[in-house]
């Protein structure tokens, strides 16, 4: 990493963190480095000027970090920024949300310079993430399980040894501490303050520092104030142990930040109990850590194989299209097989259509989505679906029936929207009424010309009790084979992104739905 070049942003409410994080960002060789105290203060600034990463807190007022990067990932301009979230969420789902928002990375506080350095080496190796279209499904189901066969991201992630440093200038101590926790850590040991300080500016630093206090040249204490003014040390957690008993020791020793102070009079086994303890909760942030960084990495995977399946999907469907306009052109193909080519192209093209829908959806789904509304001629819409309708649930005998209130020969009422959204809204509510509709009925379609405009589908057989108040929820079915609760669901998104609405009435007495 180049990081003299690069130009760092840094948020956070809490001024002691944005100095703890520009600190360690500087001792680094970062020398551009700019501040912002919340999420709102950091978009104003990312309006104006370039920069090069973001790394935000998550919870901050006014505009939290979570919002910041929806911002940031809906702005064609900023969309491919490297964004680090610094978080001690430990919410699994919450974490999900921020990493379909389109995060680059995770950080989990606390956290050293080393750790710092890691993720921002980390950040700039990958490829940018944006808000990168997914499928529905795919958008909805949780990513902490990897993807089928692959075996590097496949079960809990293996920690490294966790690492304690022990000071000490008294060689019968520091080979008694050493014995006492080799068995279950990676222990290093230092003589004197001065190697105490090398040993954790070097890499990796250790996880935990066992400082006696009486010692040459540098003292325990001197050893500690020294680690919390240097950014790469600061964040290290300190026990001391030392044969001083008294309470003055006691609190200037707790003064400068260790997190316990124990008498070396006091049993092994206590010493190793409390030592024990403090691991554990080490333990669990670096756990939390490698939790989030597999699941970011499972995200990347599924992102990377859902953009090469629809790539894929799309070029094989330009190739049917491009075979049956061939037939269809063919002169000896006659006026109804003409005619059947027709509708199979005109299916392909709004498979290809729908593929690229995907994207849309999930923008929609987490609020960045964007409409460019344009004049939609709805009536041929329905017209269209209604021939496909027709055709599709031949076997059931429905009656399939376009009913407009304009005169006829009169130009159909047009609505401002998508014309594609506009065919998949539709799309998803005929289909759903066409299925729900008994055998030999009629689904009645009808165009209204109103402001705003109005279509009404109406289909015999009325929606199950249990379903109608979550009738547009996700997931949402009751009794359909196959069934998945997404068509209603994404036909609610798709109304809402254009500015409309979509509901559901149902009558017992006449058994039908609308």
């Amino acid at each position: 990493m180049n990081l003299h070049r690069l130009t760092l942003l840094v948020v956070d409410d809490l001024e002691l963190m944005r100095a703890v994080t520009i600190n360690q960002l500087r001792s680094m060789g970062c020398e551009k480095i700019k501040s912002a105290r919340n999420g709102a203060e950091a978009w104003s600034l990312l309006q104006s000027q370039k920069v090069d990463a973001v790394l935000a807190d998550w919870n901050m007022p006014v505009m939290s970090g979570l919002d910041l990067l929806k911002s940031v990932r809906a702005n064609p301009k900023l969309a491919q920024l490297p964004f680090l979230m610094i978080t001690a969420e430990a919410e699994r789902q919450r974490v999900q949300e921020v990493i379909s928002a389109g995060v680059s990375g995770l950080l989990v506080k606390p956290y050293n310079a080393g750790t710092l350095k890691a993720r921002l080496e980390k950040l700039f190796s990958s490829e940018p993430r944006a808000l990168t279209p997914s499928a529905p499904r795919a958008a909805m189901r949780p990513v902490t399980e990897a993807p089928a066969g692959d075996e590097g991201l496949t079960g809990a992630p293996m920690l490294a040894p966790t690492r304690i440093l022990v000071v000490d200038d008294h060689p019968v101590s520091l080979k008694l501490l050493t014995h006492l926790f080799k068995d279950e850590y990676q222990v290093q040991s230092a003589v004197d303050g001065q190697s105490a300080l090398a040993a954790c500016r070097a890499e990796p630093p250790p996880d935990l520092v066992l400082m006696d206090v009486m010692m040459p040249d540098l003292d325990g204490f001197e050893v500690v104030r020294r680690m919390r003014e240097d950014a790469a040390t600061a964040q290290i957690p300190v026990i001391f142990v030392t044969g001083l008993t008294d309470d003055e020791a006691r609190i200037k020793g707790m003064a400068l930040g260790a997190v316990d102070f124990v008498s070396k009079t006091s049993d092994a086994k206590v010493l190793r109990a409390r030592v024990r303890n403090f691991i554990k909760f080490i333990d669990m942030r670096r756990q939390l850590q490698a939790d989030f960084d597999l699941m970011l990495d499972a995200a990347r995977v599924r992102e990377d194989v859902e953009n090469m399946t629809r790539h894929d999907l799309k070029g094989s469907l330009a190739g049917i299209v491009g075979m049956v306009q061939s037939l269809a052109d063919d002169d000896s193909m006659s006026p109804r097989q003409v005619a059947q080519l027709r509708l199979v192209e005109q299916t392909a093209l709004q498979v290809m259509s729908m593929t690229s829908l995907s994207g849309d959806l999930y923008k929609m789904e987490t609020g960045n989505f964007k409409l460019k509304a344009v004049p939609v001629d709805v009536g041929q819409t329905l017209h269209r679906l209604a021939e496909l309708s027709r055709s599709a649930f031949a076997d059931k005998q429905l009656g399939i029936v376009v009913d407009a209130d304009s005169a006829v020969g009169d130009e159909l009422p047009t609505a401002t929207g998508d014309a594609m959204l506009c065919y998949s809204l539709f799309q998803n509510l005929v289909k759903n009424a066409c299925e729900a509709a008994p055998p030999g009925s009629r689904v009645v379609i009808t165009l209204k010309d109103e402001s705003p405009l109005c279509v009404t589908i109406h289909n015999m057989g009325a929606v199950p009790a249990d379903l109608r108040t979550s009738f547009f929820e996700k997931f949402a079915t009751s009794g359909k084979s196959g069934g998945t609760g997404i068509g209603t669901y994404s036909a609610r998104l798709l109304a809402t992104a254009q500015k409309g609405k979509v509901t559901m009435t149902t009558d017992d007495e006449s058994n039908s739905t609308t």
